[in-house]
């Protein structure tokens, strides 16, 4: 019986071609039609430590890394030790003969990767060594990682064939020393290219993407893990005219930077994590009193404090909804996929042009570095952000009334006073008690103009349901899939607006007995805000570092959802 998803993990070392290898593996698949998704963990000094990169391939759309592998590629005894346990019974270890030997198990194989690599006169090619291994052992045909070689390495430039040559070379070496140990998996099913074209791309990338495709102008950031590839790619991509992208050397620095460029009629934004956020929250509460539109990504990790700065978490969105003294809650946007974290960052930029404040856009570890093919966005259908800006003459008031009023910019005709302090319908300080509540009042009423009925459903009534958020959609969603096939009666939501939530889908989760929220913090902060807004909500919680399996969900789902019913009906 043939294969339709197949899962291998690269450990071994930073440095050591783990993570090209998944990534390679992941790009040469996609681009014969089928789908695929990398998951990547490693540690935060620059070269060494333990590192493991999984990559999925499926016939189908993939949800998430997976929770067994197929094949485990160690590259030393460290890593086979740490990695051996997650091999499937019907699984294949390949592990670096150069490095250690194992003993004859009946499952595992000696390459010595570099050795190999070597003799093709290109030392760089043991990852082509492993792939054409690896493309034995579900006998994917050869002219598939041929023509990945070809694409990726004809540059146009000198020596181009030289490396095409060695690395076809390491492929062939690869496969043919793998064929004598008489190890096979199966065949892989043949792709069913979808019938529209796919783009590979990381989380971060997809993030610039969306933002630059709205119309950013203006981008600043400060270097952090796991938001430091936005800022490279801004280096890089958001130039020419009215454009801007730099390098400061501060968080703070960054948002006092984006709230000059707002004020001044820009679209701005920055992206950090967990320790850039909190830094920021001065500035995010500036923003907020004085309605000055600005996007901050937070790509979260692990923390508090420096934390677990290269792993994932969802632990954020306490600071991130709250991150100033006083009445503020921002408006959040959590992307739960990659093409999520491209559509989010448009959704982000266009709610804070809308409403004329700052917008948190959530990301995590696990989606900054992952790829994933994804259907490729036609960047001539997507709207730019719009501001409403104020075009009459002199002696119009700002901040006046409780509706949205267009925002002058400076130069302009029209009084702005940006002001950090409690102030007037024209922006003047003012200590009075009853302009405090006009204003709260009016920052507050504005978030209503976000509302959105976007979310997902499943078209079964029952009285339990998950809801996930952020990147625990993927795991969450193979889980209730399961949960369905075995007859579980509960039922599926989901949304990237974490506030304003959807009011329809608010009203219909207040309905529920109970509301399983996975999510990867201690607190359960998510179910915690639902309970507030009167949802029985209760949380799954991890926070290892990784993302959930699958498996671990449905165990827990499975639970909750018993004991519940028992409770209730007497089931």
């Amino acid at each position: 019986m043939e294969m339709r998803d197949f899962v291998v993990r690269f450990a071994g070392e930073g440095g050591q071609g783990v993570v090209t290898s998944a990534e390679g593996l992941a790009q040469s698949a996609t681009q014969v039609g089928y789908h695929a998704l990398t998951f990547a963990t490693f540690p935060s000094q620059i070269l060494g430590g333990p590192t493991w990169t999984q990559a999925r391939i499926s016939v189908d759309p993939v949800l998430a890394p997976g929770d067994d592998v197929n094949v485990l590629v160690a590259f030393n005894k460290e890593a086979y030790d740490a990695h051996y346990q997650d091999v499937r019974e019907d699984g294949v270890v390949i592990f670096n003969s150069t490095e250690f030997q194992l003993e004859d198990d009946g499952r595992s194989f000696g390459l010595p990767f570099e050795e190999l690599a070597k003799s093709t006169g290109n030392n760089r090619a043991a990852n082509m060594v492993i792939m054409g291994a690896l493309a034995h052992l579900i006998d994917m045909p050869q002219e598939h990682l041929v023509s990945f070689v070809e694409q990726r390495f004809n540059r146009g430039r000198d020596g181009d064939a030289e490396i095409i040559r060695s690395n076809i070379e390491a492929l062939n070496l690869g496969r043919s020393h793998i064929a004598e140990s008489g190890f096979s998996l199966g065949a892989l099913a043949p792709p069913e290219r979808p019938d529209y074209d796919q783009l590979m791309i990381k989380g971060n990338d997809a993030v610039s993407l969306g933002a630059i495709a709205a119309g950013l102008d203006f981008y600043v950031g400060y270097p952090i893990s796991p938001a430091t590839t936005i800022l490279l790619y801004m280096e890089r991509n958001l130039v020419g005219k009215d454009r801007f992208a730099y390098q400061v050397s501060s968080e703070i620095e960054s948002i006092t930077a984006i709230l000059g460029a707002g004020y001044a009629g820009k679209r701005a934004m920055t992206a950090t994590a967990g320790p850039g956020v909190s830094l920021m929250s001065e500035g995010l509460g500036l923003a907020w009193i004085a309605e000055i539109p600005l996007v901050v990504v937070d790509v979260q990790r692990g923390g508090p404090a420096t934390g677990l700065p290269t792993k994932t978490e969802q632990s954020d969105l306490m600071s991130c909804m709250f991150p100033a003294h006083g009445d503020v809650r921002l408006p959040i946007i959590a992307a739960g996929t990659v093409e999520e974290c491209f559509y989010g960052a448009i959704k982000a930029l266009e709610w804070a042009e809308k409403y004329q404040g700052p917008v948190i856009l959530m990301s995590e570890m696990s989606l900054a570095e992952r790829s994933q093919n994804i259907p490729k966005p036609d960047l001539s259908k997507v709207k730019q952000a719009k501001r409403l800006v104020y075009t009459g003459s002199n002696g119009y008031l700002r901040y006046a009334g409780k509706e949205l009023s267009p925002m002058p910019i400076p130069g302009s005709p029209g009084a702005y006073v940006a002001n950090g302090s409690e102030h007037d319908d024209m922006g003047d300080t003012t200590h009075l008690g009853e302009r405090h509540v006009q204003m709260t009042e009016r920052r507050f009423s504005k978030i209503k103009l976000l509302e959105e009925d976007d979310y997902e459903r499943d078209q079964e009534e029952h009285s339990i349901a998950v809801m996930p958020w952020g990147g625990s959609k993927g795991p969450a969603q193979e889980a209730y899939n399961t949960l369905k096939e075995n007859g579980l009666p509960v039922s599926w939501y989901y949304t990237m607006y974490l506030n304003p939530l959807p009011p329809k889908m608010l009203e219909e989760l207040k309905q529920k007995d109970l509301v399983i929220v996975p999510e990867l913090n201690y607190q359960g902060q998510f179910s915690s805000i639902l309970r507030s807004m009167g949802v029985k909500a209760e949380s799954i919680t991890q926070y290892t570092g990784l993302p959930f399996k699958a498996r671990t969900l449905v165990e827990k789902i499975t639970e909750l959802t018993k004991a519940r019913l028992k409770e209730t009906v007497g089931v």
